[in-house]
């Protein structure tokens, strides 16, 4: 910073733009999350850049990578704020009176599950909080999570790049779909029926080998995929009046939960359970809206059946 600079004569809101910044690495997000303009936040940037002396943020393929000095900064800039909000508004994060966008990516499964009762929790208690959802792999939702693309993820993720943060919302297992009136011939309920008949695969295409057919492997099967689509919700509208079997993660089919024209049913070999979790980047950590919507979706995970 310049020597001439002093923080009489800074203008503290600029900071708050710099933190806004750091976090979203987008001029438009940070534009919506704060409510300015596009032109404003650039112009701000610019103000910045002079102040620190430093580009801060700098434009690579599309993105703003912060800089070694930003990165430097970024997490005492945060921890600033933060107790400054504490002293000029004592009690803290209010939802009621919140306005802002946040960015979720999930999968159709995740929307599914969480995002109903999400958006009741919103409507009756924030209902000055949007929200976008976007869909993409596993892959790539880290990779949004990573770049300060969207501010939660949710999904199936084994293994975390650095400096990404995750809660555990339930663990799921997997279970079995079949039209009822299809059952006799190939019973699907035992393994060489559930061999001989033709299977629905959900997934993305640049997904590796799904869990399912990883653990056939392991025993020494495999499967006929007769149909591979990217979308839960749809795969569950295909099996009526086939003989197609559809294996997927068991709160997918609650909705399917006593209809008397389909089966659900265990499949007849051992697939691992999985962990459905959410993940964050760290820089999140110090951001009390965030924290508030971390807690509401874990709240509903729990009380999922």
């Amino acid at each position: 910073m310049h020597e001439t600079n002093s923080l009489r004569g800074v203008d503290l809101n600029l900071l708050v733009v710099l933190d806004a910044l750091l976090a979203e690495q987008h001029v438009s997000r940070t534009a919506t999350r704060l409510n300015m303009s596009q032109p404003a936040v650039s112009h701000a940037l610019g103000r910045l850049r002079h102040l620190f002396d430093d580009p801060l943020l700098i434009r690579r393929g599309g993105k703003l990578i912060p800089s070694a000095k930003a990165l430097e900064i970024a997490p005492i800039l945060t921890e600033a704020l933060r107790q400054m909000q504490e002293v000029l508004e004592p009690e803290g994060f209010d939802a009621a009176r919140e306005k802002r966008t946040f960015r979720l990516a999930m999968s159709d499964y995740g929307s599914s599950v969480i995002l109903p009762g999400l958006l009741n929790v919103l409507r009756r208690d924030a209902p000055g909080i949007d929200v976008e959802i976007v869909h993409s792999s596993r892959d790539v939702m880290q990779g949004m999570v990573r770049d300060g693309e969207c501010d939660l993820a949710l999904g199936v993720f084994p293994k975390l790049p650095d400096r990404i943060e995750a809660q555990q919302l339930f663990v799921e297992h997997f279970a079995c779909l079949a039209d009822q009136a299809q059952l006799s011939g190939h019973d699907p309920r035992a393994l060489e029926g559930y061999l001989a008949r033709p299977h629905i695969l959900v997934t993305m295409k640049d997904e590796n080998i799904s869990e399912i057919d990883a653990a056939l492997a392991a025993c020494g099967h495999t499967r006929r995929i007769a149909v591979t689509l990217p979308h839960w919700a749809n795969a569950t509208r295909l099996i009526g009046g086939t003989d197609l079997i559809l294996t997927v993660a068991h709160k997918a089919l609650q909705h399917m939960d006593g209809n008397p024209a389909f089966a659900i049913f265990e499949p007849p070999f051992s697939i691992p359970s999985f962990s459905f979790v959410q993940i964050w980047h760290e820089r999140r950590n110090g951001d009390p809206g965030h924290q508030w919507l971390r807690d509401v979706v874990a709240s509903l995970a729990m009380s999922l059946k």
